[in-house]
Protein backbone atom coordinates (compact mmCIF):
# COMPACT_ATOMS: atom_id res chain seq x y z
CA UNK A 1 0.00 0.00 0.00
CA UNK A 2 3.23 2.62 0.33
CA UNK A 3 4.28 1.84 -2.78
CA UNK A 4 0.73 2.08 -4.04
CA UNK A 5 0.07 5.73 -2.31
CA UNK A 6 3.72 6.81 -3.13
CA UNK A 7 3.08 6.82 -6.67
CA UNK A 8 -0.49 8.81 -5.84
CA UNK A 9 2.08 11.31 -4.11
CA UNK A 10 4.10 11.49 -7.35
CA UNK A 11 1.15 11.79 -9.24
CA UNK A 12 0.12 14.88 -7.13
CA UNK A 13 3.59 16.41 -7.18
CA UNK A 14 3.53 16.07 -10.76
CA UNK A 15 0.00 17.54 -10.96
CA UNK A 16 -1.29 16.61 -14.70
CA UNK A 17 -4.10 17.62 -16.46
CA UNK A 18 -5.70 15.24 -18.53
CA UNK A 19 -8.06 15.04 -21.56
CA UNK A 20 -8.00 11.66 -22.99
CA UNK A 21 -8.30 10.71 -26.43
CA UNK A 22 -11.52 8.37 -27.17
CA UNK A 23 -12.61 8.67 -23.47
CA UNK A 24 -12.38 12.10 -22.60
CA UNK A 25 -12.01 12.77 -19.12
CA UNK A 26 -13.34 16.64 -17.29
CA UNK A 27 -11.38 19.34 -18.18
CA UNK A 28 -9.18 20.90 -14.99
CA UNK A 29 -10.77 18.83 -12.47
CA UNK A 30 -7.85 17.51 -9.92
CA UNK A 31 -8.81 15.03 -6.90
CA UNK A 32 -7.31 14.58 -3.90
CA UNK A 33 -5.21 11.90 -2.35
CA UNK A 34 -7.83 9.13 -1.21
CA UNK A 35 -6.69 5.39 0.40
CA UNK A 36 -6.92 4.32 -3.42
CA UNK A 37 -4.73 4.71 -5.80
CA UNK A 38 -5.32 8.13 -7.49
CA UNK A 39 -4.86 7.14 -10.87
CA UNK A 40 -7.49 4.12 -10.31
CA UNK A 41 -10.08 6.02 -9.09
CA UNK A 42 -10.27 8.82 -11.74
CA UNK A 43 -10.32 6.40 -14.29
CA UNK A 44 -13.06 4.36 -12.44
CA UNK A 45 -15.51 7.93 -12.34
CA UNK A 46 -14.61 8.72 -16.22
CA UNK A 47 -15.92 4.88 -16.85
CA UNK A 48 -19.21 5.86 -15.38
CA UNK A 49 -19.71 8.95 -16.90
CA UNK A 50 -22.00 9.19 -20.01
CA UNK A 51 -19.34 11.67 -21.78
CA UNK A 52 -22.15 12.19 -24.55
CA UNK A 53 -24.24 13.83 -22.40
CA UNK A 54 -21.67 15.88 -20.70
CA UNK A 55 -19.54 16.94 -23.64
CA UNK A 56 -20.77 19.11 -26.76
CA UNK A 57 -18.35 17.30 -29.32
CA UNK A 58 -17.56 21.15 -30.29
CA UNK A 59 -15.95 22.36 -26.98
CA UNK A 60 -13.66 18.85 -26.93
CA UNK A 61 -11.96 19.52 -30.49
CA UNK A 62 -11.19 23.18 -29.53
CA UNK A 63 -10.53 22.33 -25.74
CA UNK A 64 -6.78 24.74 -25.42
CA UNK A 65 -5.62 23.26 -22.39
CA UNK A 66 -6.08 24.28 -18.74
CA UNK A 67 -6.13 28.28 -18.00
CA UNK A 68 -2.56 27.84 -16.02
CA UNK A 69 -0.72 26.34 -18.98
CA UNK A 70 2.88 28.39 -19.48
CA UNK A 71 4.74 28.64 -23.05
CA UNK A 72 7.60 27.32 -23.55
CA UNK A 73 10.67 28.39 -26.38
CA UNK A 74 11.95 25.10 -28.31
CA UNK A 75 15.07 23.67 -27.48
CA UNK A 76 17.98 24.52 -29.21
CA UNK A 77 20.44 21.95 -28.43
CA UNK A 78 20.56 18.58 -26.74
CA UNK A 79 21.11 18.66 -22.99
CA UNK A 80 19.79 16.65 -19.80
CA UNK A 81 19.83 17.72 -16.04
CA UNK A 82 18.79 16.39 -12.89
CA UNK A 83 15.86 17.43 -11.15
CA UNK A 84 15.24 16.75 -7.27
CA UNK A 85 11.92 16.06 -6.78
CA UNK A 86 11.85 16.91 -2.77
CA UNK A 87 8.73 18.05 -2.07
CA UNK A 88 6.82 19.56 1.07
CA UNK A 89 2.85 18.03 1.24
CA UNK A 90 0.29 20.58 1.14
CA UNK A 91 -2.18 18.21 3.07
CA UNK A 92 -2.33 14.93 5.20
CA UNK A 93 -1.32 12.12 2.88
CA UNK A 94 -3.04 8.55 4.33
CA UNK A 95 -1.43 5.63 4.55
CA UNK A 96 -4.28 3.49 3.43
CA UNK A 97 -5.30 2.00 6.70
CA UNK A 98 -6.72 5.03 8.25
CA UNK A 99 -3.74 6.85 9.59
CA UNK A 100 -1.38 8.88 8.12
CA UNK A 101 1.09 7.92 6.26
CA UNK A 102 2.51 12.01 5.58
CA UNK A 103 1.37 15.08 7.53
CA UNK A 104 0.87 18.19 6.39
CA UNK A 105 4.22 20.29 5.89
CA UNK A 106 6.33 16.99 5.89
CA UNK A 107 9.47 17.14 3.32
CA UNK A 108 10.38 13.84 1.71
CA UNK A 109 11.58 13.10 -1.81
CA UNK A 110 8.84 10.42 -2.80
CA UNK A 111 12.00 8.52 -5.17
CA UNK A 112 13.23 7.52 -1.89
CA UNK A 113 10.31 5.24 -1.39
CA UNK A 114 8.99 4.07 -5.02
CA UNK A 115 9.93 3.71 -8.57
CA UNK A 116 8.20 5.91 -11.10
CA UNK A 117 7.75 3.85 -13.72
CA UNK A 118 6.51 6.45 -16.57
CA UNK A 119 8.58 8.42 -19.37
CA UNK A 120 7.05 11.69 -19.55
CA UNK A 121 7.17 13.31 -23.08
CA UNK A 122 6.55 17.30 -23.04
CA UNK A 123 5.71 19.56 -26.53
CA UNK A 124 4.27 21.97 -27.83
CA UNK A 125 1.17 20.85 -29.63
CA UNK A 126 1.41 24.29 -31.41
CA UNK A 127 4.49 23.32 -33.11
CA UNK A 128 3.60 21.06 -36.32
CA UNK A 129 7.04 20.11 -36.35
CA UNK A 130 7.67 18.77 -32.27
CA UNK A 131 3.77 16.86 -33.29
CA UNK A 132 5.82 15.51 -36.45
CA UNK A 133 8.41 14.66 -34.08
CA UNK A 134 6.85 12.76 -31.65
CA UNK A 135 4.90 11.07 -34.13
CA UNK A 136 7.69 9.59 -35.86
CA UNK A 137 9.24 8.57 -32.66
CA UNK A 138 9.81 5.53 -30.74
CA UNK A 139 7.98 7.15 -28.17
CA UNK A 140 4.36 7.22 -29.49
CA UNK A 141 4.66 3.34 -29.64
CA UNK A 142 5.57 2.91 -26.19
CA UNK A 143 2.96 2.18 -24.21
CA UNK A 144 4.96 3.51 -20.64
CA UNK A 145 5.22 6.99 -22.18
CA UNK A 146 2.80 9.48 -21.48
CA UNK A 147 2.55 12.66 -23.76
CA UNK A 148 1.65 16.09 -22.33
CA UNK A 149 1.16 19.40 -23.88
CA UNK A 150 2.33 22.73 -22.61
CA UNK A 151 0.06 24.75 -25.59
CA UNK A 152 -2.12 23.20 -28.63
CA UNK A 153 -5.91 22.13 -29.50
CA UNK A 154 -6.58 19.12 -28.35
CA UNK A 155 -8.78 18.17 -31.91
CA UNK A 156 -5.91 19.17 -33.78
CA UNK A 157 -2.98 17.18 -31.77
CA UNK A 158 -5.57 13.95 -31.66
CA UNK A 159 -5.58 14.12 -35.38
CA UNK A 160 -1.99 13.49 -35.57
CA UNK A 161 -1.36 11.38 -32.60
CA UNK A 162 -3.95 8.54 -32.06
CA UNK A 163 -2.99 8.18 -28.59
CA UNK A 164 -4.66 9.59 -24.82
CA UNK A 165 -3.33 13.55 -24.87
CA UNK A 166 -2.50 15.55 -21.74
CA UNK A 167 -1.90 18.84 -20.77
CA UNK A 168 0.95 19.95 -18.74
CA UNK A 169 0.01 22.85 -16.48
CA UNK A 170 2.55 25.56 -15.08
CA UNK A 171 2.86 23.68 -11.49
CA UNK A 172 3.85 21.06 -12.97
CA UNK A 173 6.29 22.90 -15.30
CA UNK A 174 7.83 24.67 -12.34
CA UNK A 175 8.16 21.54 -10.32
CA UNK A 176 10.18 19.75 -13.32
CA UNK A 177 12.18 23.15 -13.71
CA UNK A 178 11.33 22.46 -17.49
CA UNK A 179 12.79 24.89 -19.86
CA UNK A 180 12.13 24.21 -23.34
CA UNK A 181 10.32 21.75 -25.46
CA UNK A 182 10.17 18.81 -26.58
CA UNK A 183 11.89 17.19 -22.64
CA UNK A 184 11.55 13.65 -22.17
CA UNK A 185 11.60 12.90 -18.27
CA UNK A 186 12.56 10.18 -16.59
CA UNK A 187 13.59 8.81 -13.26
CA UNK A 188 17.29 8.69 -12.47
CA UNK A 189 17.72 6.59 -9.07
CA UNK A 190 15.89 9.38 -6.33
CA UNK A 191 15.99 12.07 -9.23
CA UNK A 192 14.65 12.61 -12.49
CA UNK A 193 16.06 13.67 -15.58
CA UNK A 194 15.26 16.06 -18.04
CA UNK A 195 16.33 15.78 -21.49
CA UNK A 196 15.74 18.86 -24.05
CA UNK A 197 15.83 17.60 -27.85
CA UNK A 198 16.29 19.84 -30.57
CA UNK A 199 14.59 19.27 -33.27
CA UNK A 200 15.24 20.12 -37.30
CA UNK A 201 13.51 22.94 -38.25
CA UNK A 202 13.58 21.31 -41.44
CA UNK A 203 13.57 17.93 -41.14
CA UNK A 204 11.94 17.48 -37.52
CA UNK A 205 12.91 13.54 -37.89
CA UNK A 206 14.73 13.01 -34.98
CA UNK A 207 13.94 10.05 -33.14
CA UNK A 208 14.39 9.79 -29.18
CA UNK A 209 17.15 11.24 -26.98
CA UNK A 210 19.51 8.23 -27.59
CA UNK A 211 20.15 9.36 -31.29
CA UNK A 212 19.79 13.29 -30.87
CA UNK A 213 22.51 13.32 -27.90
CA UNK A 214 25.21 13.08 -30.84
CA UNK A 215 23.35 15.14 -33.67
CA UNK A 216 25.11 18.35 -34.17
CA UNK A 217 23.45 21.48 -32.74
CA UNK A 218 22.56 24.40 -35.38
CA UNK A 219 20.66 27.60 -34.49
CA UNK A 220 16.88 28.08 -35.32
CA UNK A 221 17.66 31.49 -37.36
Amino acid sequence: MIRRTGLAVIALVLGVTSVQAKVIGTFGTTYRITERDALAEIEERARQVDWNKVLDKRKVENYQGPPDKASLPRAKRNRSFPVDMTYTTEIDVPDGKGGILYPKGYTFNPLDYVIYPKTLVVIDGTDPEQVKWFAASEYDKRLDVTLLLTEGSFGAVSKRISRPLFYADSKMIERLKLKAVPSVIKQKGRLMEVSEIYVSPVSGNTTGSKADKHAPVHSRH
